[in-house]
Order: structure tokens, then C-alpha cells, then sequence
């Protein structure tokens, strides 16, 4: 098939390679413009532009597809489908309608549940058991076409950043099988009624509440990382907490019970295994704590 590629994260990266390495025309890759990152602040490409280029696969950044220029010339590809996996930009009807069989989604969730931008972190933030992965044929609305298949992966004690990882490389499988039985599926519409919302993580949610129960506060842990990263306060300094434990403790919420970093929370207590000091690399707690003791009693905020 011709393919346009739309993604922009390492998300994205293994569908393509995917797509790719099973033979398809990818006709043109779709992906946010290089932004500065780093010391230098040096323009960077993003995961699929050097993927794509890689690959010898022309790479195209608009800033906007809602121009009739950058529609016409996506039209001009004369694409068979378009395959979009966290790409960034709102895809106008005319995009959508474009190629011959439209634009199919990969979304990191069981849909309806958890439609728009972070639904990995707001299944772990809610404690979800399950997870997966969604095909779904684009409209306008936010991740509300109908599906075309889907895939499940339990969440167990995963971080993010590892279910990221995960549901990546089931998405771009997902992707490539529905692309060989394309002809043969029957979308199936999404059931609003059960219908979540998954928004954009604020930096302002990853401060831990100790007044919280401990449980609660580990999902935060996992669900920041390792971005945003949850954090408390010790001392003045921020603590981002990568890795905890539900200790079966009690005590004055955000005060420690032992020389282990034992915390209180609102019910029972968490104890971080690893964490990151600001500036610093990620370390064991129990190596944070040869250089810095912290005894029973001491207020964290």
C-alpha cells in the first residue's frame, strides 16, 4: 500500500519501521518540526524524522495542515491510507478524507476509555488492571471513530515510560495486521456512553500530596515516570521519586517513621526506592541516603 506516516515520539517509531519493514510504500513521513533541546538548545529532529531518514523516506513538517496549500500538496501523495500515531497537529476533514481509505489511529487505550493525550499515565493514575492498545478510523472528533481492532496488555507495577514502550511495539503489530485484513474488517462503533477523558498532564499534578493514601501516591509515582517525574521536598531541595514501595506503616501524613525514608502518607506509608535529586542522575535511595541521613520525624514537603 501507499502510506503517508504521521507521528512524531518514539511512540510512533516502531509503527513505522513496521509498516516499512513489511513492504509498504511509505510515500512520505508526516512529523512536528525540529524543536531546540539539550545544553546548546541545538534544533533537534524528532524520533520518526530520524527514522524516516534513516530510511531514505521523504520527511515533511507543516507547522499546519489547515492551509489549501500543505492539503493539496497532501492530497498530491495520492496515498492509499494514512497512518497517524501521536503526530501533534489537528487533521482537517480534508486530510482525513484524502486518502483512500482515510486516516487510521493508533491510541494507546482500550477506546472509548481514555480518548485524547495521556491515556497511558491516566490509566495507572486511576488504577486501571488493564490496558491496550486501539485501531481506529479517524473523524473530527477527539478519538472517537470507530474501531477496527484492538489489543490488551495487563498494567501490573509499570511505569509509563515502560508501558510506552510496550503498547508501542503491540500498536505497530496491531497496525500491520490491520492493514493486511483491511478489506475484510467491520469498523465498530465506539459506545459513548462509556466514554473517558484522558488531558494533557499538568507539571502542577506531579507534586505528591502526603494527605493521599499511599497506594494512590505509588500510581503517581508510576504514572510520572519518567516525565514529569513525582516530587516532594526535603530539606528545600525537589525530589523526584522514579520507584516506591506501600509500606504497611502509619503515622502524620508527610513525616518520615524511620532512617530508610519511610513516609506517612493519609493511609499507610510509601518508601521511594529510587529517586533523582535536581541536576543529578537517577540514584537508589539507599545510595541517597550514605550521603545525606534523614531520621524519624522529619517533615517532607
Amino acid at each position: 500500500m501507499r502510506i503517508v506516516f504521521m507521528g512524531t515520539p518514539d511512540f510512533a517509531v516502531p509503527s513505522l519501521v513496521a509498516l516499512h519493514e513489511a513492504g509498504h510504500t511509505i510515500v512520505a513521513a508526516y512529523t512536528q518540526p525540529p524543536r531546540p533541546a539539550g545544553r546548546g538548545k541545538k534544533l533537534q529532529p524528532s524520533p520518526v524524522q530520524r527514522e524516516a531518514e534513516n530510511r531514505h523516506i521523504p520527511v515533511r513538517h507543516p507547522v499546519s495542515l489547515k492551509n489549501a496549500e500543505a492539503q493539496a500538496e497532501f492530497a498530491a501523495l495520492d496515498a492509499d491510507v494514512a497512518v497517524v500515531a501521536a503526530y501533534g497537529l489537528i487533521l482537517p476533514q480534508a486530510v482525513l478524507d484524502a486518502p483512500k481509505y482515510g486516516c487510521l489511529n493508533v491510541h494507546a487505550s482500550l477506546l472509548p476509555h481514555w480518548r485524547g493525550a495521556a491515556p497511558i499515565q491516566r490509566a495507572i493514575l486511576a488504577g486501571d488492571n488493564v490496558t491496550g492498545v486501539t485501531i481506529m478510523q479517524m473523524e473530527a472528533g477527539l478519538d472517537t471513530g470507530p474501531m477496527l481492532a484492538t489489543a490488551r496488555t495487563p498494567i501490573e507495577d509499570k511505569t509509563a515510560g515502560e508501558l510506552t514502550e510496550e503498547l508501542a511495539e503491540i500498536g505497530a503489530q496491531l497496525m500491520a495486521g490491520t492493514l493486511e485484513d483491511l478489506a475484510a474488517l467491520h469498523p465498530v462503533s465506539q459506545d459513548d456512553a462509556d466514554a473517558s477523558y484522558a488531558p494533557k498532564i499538568d507539571k502542577a499534578e506531579a507534586r505528591i500530596d502526603w494527605s493521599h493514601g499511599a497506594e494512590a501516591i505509588e500510581r503517581q509515582v508510576r504514572a510520572f515516570a519518567p516525565f514529569p517525574g513525582a516530587w516532594f521536598e526535603l530539606d528545600g531541595e525537589r525530589i523526584k521519586v522514579l520507584k516506591a514501595q506501600v509500606i504497611a506503616r502509619e503515622g502524620k501524613a508527610g513525616t518520615t517513621l524511620d532512617d530508610a525514608l519511610t513516609i506517612a502518607c493519609g493511609y499507610a506509608a510509601l518508601r521511594p526506592v529510587r529517586i533523582q535529586r535536581a541536576g543529578k542522575p537517577a540514584m537508589d535511595v539507599d545510595a541517597f541516603l550514605r550521603g545525606k541521613a534523614v531520621p524519624a520525624g522529619v517533615s517532607v514537603g
